[in-house]
């Protein structure tokens, strides 16, 4: 029999990444606020359901937890009904949200006092990522607690990473959708300029994704920005919610991000034209 983890939230990114940890031979317990969508996982992965985030984590070695916002997060981790009661001393907690870096360096030493190791451990890669289990992990915490939970992660992950004490994992996944929020932008005005001068965009693009200009979002998105088709992928909503993370972190900082502030603003009017879950390449539609 596999080792025994518990996995909190089990929405587009969780739902995947609990099946690869069931799939690689770990003995998975599910929960979902929505107990329909824990029943469909058990049915698709044979795991198990729990009623309660603490009795999902009850025997478990290591309990994962993915879910939308510092909110939530304490909401599944904290109470009487939250993870950390049904953790016993020497287990660890991973925390796989895009949360703030506040929120990690608290649930960190709360579940120290309690004997439980915590990593804050955000991913990068979409829904693609978490299906095909390539998804890159940035992770906080201390190194013992990294070895024991290292091994599972790496049923979905390509890339898994120990970046420094706990909070850093978040910090880490602020500079990766600052980066993006960059590059989206960028792409989405050269595709516009491009179609407004009458160019062949597919033709050009496949000509400078070979140079300096290539990038992933370029590789993976320029064919259905130009369809105007932006109904999957990660959505505008969850990348204003990180962008909120990454601006209220810079101010603590006393860092100024000018370029991501604007882009931001920028979603805001894909909202308005309701763009709410569109992909984030939708920035062209706004144009």
């Amino acid at each position: 029999m596999g080792q025994k983890v518990a996995f909190i939230g089990l929405g587009v990114m969780g739902y995947p990444m609990a099946g690869h940890l069931q799939s690689s031979g770990y003995q998975v317990c599910v929960y979902n606020r929505t107990t329909s969508k824990a029943e469909q996982w058990v049915k698709t992965f044979s795991g198990d359901m729990a009623q309660s985030p603490a009795k999902a984590a009850e025997d478990a070695e290591l309990v994962f937890v993915c879910v939308g916002n510092d909110d939530d997060l304490k909401s599944v981790v904290l109470g009487d009904d939250g993870a950390l009661t049904g953790m016993r001393p020497g287990t660890v907690l991973v925390d796989h949200t895009t949360a703030s870096a506040n929120v990690a360096k608290e649930l960190h030493q709360i579940a120290n006092e309690r004997q439980v190791g915590f990593l804050d451990a955000p991913v990068s890669g979409g829904q693609a990522g978490a299906e095909n289990g390539a998804l890159t992990v940035m992770v906080g915490g201390e190194s013992s607690v990294f070895d024991k939970a290292e091994p599972a992660m790496e049923a979905y992950s390509r890339c898994c990473k120990l970046l420094g004490p706990a909070g850093t994992g978040q910090m880490a996944k602020m500079m990766n959708q600052i980066c993006i929020a960059g590059v989206v932008q960028g792409l989405a005005e050269a595709l516009n300029f491009g179609q407004q001068a009458g160019l062949d965009c597919e033709a050009v693009i496949e000509v400078i994704g070979q140079g300096a200009a290539q990038s992933w979002q370029m590789q993976n998105r320029y064919q259905t920005m130009l369809k105007g088709e932006y109904d999957f992928g990660f959505a505008v909503d969850w990348m204003r919610k990180d962008l909120d993370i990454a601006l209220q972190q810079a101010r603590e900082l006393g860092v100024t991000l000018p370029l991501t502030a604007l882009v931001d603003q920028f979603y805001a009017d894909v909202q308005k034209m309701g763009g709410n879950r569109w992909d984030t390449s939708s920035l062209l539609a706004r144009l």
